[in-house]
């Protein structure tokens, strides 16, 4: 069998969760892609909404069948020695769909091939495989070293909790249940003075509503580095749920820069600014704070956008006043405020 050898590595990536302008809520979750010639495997399936079945969340004697399976030290989990790539976010049921591969060792390489989609026990290469990708042949010691590097138990799990400061109770009351909903735990408080360093370990974020003043907020930064615990920090962008959750879903974003699939937006000039590295669905949405301080959404864009730099039209209505606009794919979100001319 011949095939050009890949170079075969892992990185953090995530599913963004979120409170979607419908009212519906999509799950975040956290796993390991695979990363084939510097490129996140996932990126060559379009705008493909799915995980690697090396998910932080999952138990751990699973998450190490996984990746024995992986390793071949396992059997194939599906007729004809398939191995699921990537699967659905929300569950484990073939029936939603699945990216499957053949994964054969020839001498010391690893090799993946016949990439398919796949709903049932069966694959059907001709009707639904991915013709254009793969096959992959990787070095042994490469391979077994990055899939090996899962079991040693050094890397550090994501810390998907976020610590919650404002002055409105209610709205944190509100947007703590958003976030657990997704999957992101949440707690409230207004002083973290004398919390043990090892429950700051938990947290991943800190957000500050925008009431909490400059005394307070240098107060907890201190005490998260007294503690040695480095965490992403968010300055609430205006009290309104949907957009404080895309906010912090940035921030826990812990996969490397140059491997995301939306860097980019800004929103002037009554336009918004996008741009990804491959092709993917994007959806933009705006929520503006009228004088009386109600919300109001509205879709702006809803398709998938090719490689490279694009330029959206705003509707005037949806971002006059105070206005903000976030830009979200399935793997990630960017939140940007509206700039007034």
């Amino acid at each position: 069998m011949s095939a050009e050898y890949a170079t075969f590595g892992l990185a953090p990536a995530m599913r963004a969760g979120g409170v979607l302008a419908n009212g519906d809520y999509q799950v975040h979750r956290d796993f390991v892609d695979f990363i084939v010639d510097g490129r996140p495997l996932l990126f060559q399936l379009s705008d493909l909404d799915a995980v690697s079945p090396l998910a932080s969340d999952v138990p751990p004697a699973i998450f190490t069948a996984q990746v024995r399976s992986l390793l071949l030290e396992a059997d194939a989990p599906l007729p004809g020695g398939r191995y699921v790539i990537y699967g659905c976010p929300d569950c484990e049921d073939l029936a939603c769909g699945a990216v499957t591969a053949l994964i054969d060792k020839v001498g010391d390489d690893y090799i993946w091939r016949d990439f398919a989609w796949q709903t049932d026990e069966h694959a059907d290469l001709e009707l639904n495989g991915y013709h254009g990708i793969g096959p992959f042949r990787f070095h042994g010691a490469e391979y077994r070293a990055a899939l090996g590097s899962l079991l040693d138990g050094d890397s550090e799990a994501p810390r998907r909790r976020v610590l919650l400061i404002g002055a409105r109770v209610a709205l944190l009351a509100k947007l703590a249940a958003a976030l657990r909903t997704i999957g992101i735990g949440a707690d409230i408080t207004h002083d973290v003075g004398g919390v043990p360093a090892d429950e700051l370990r938990a947290y991943g974020a800190v957000a500050f509503g925008r009431a909490v003043g400059q005394e307070q907020r240098t107060a907890v930064r201190r005490a998260f580095a007294d503690a040695g615990v480095d965490v992403a920090y968010v300055d609430g962008l205006a009290p309104i749920v949907p957009l404080l959750v895309a906010q912090i879903e940035h921030a826990l974003d812990r996969s490397p820069a140059e491997q995301r699939r939306l860097i980019r937006l800004v929103a002037a000039d009554g336009e918004a600014g996008v741009e990804v590295t491959s092709p993917c669905r994007v959806r933009l949405t705006a929520y503006r704070l009228d004088r009386l301080y109600r919300t109001h959404t509205h879709e702006l864009f809803d398709g998938v956008l090719e490689t490279g730099r694009h330029r959206i039209s705003l509707d005037a209505k949806a971002v006059k006043g105070e206005s903000f606009v976030v830009a979200r794919t399935s793997g990630s979100v960017l939140v940007e405020a509206v700039a007034l001319r």
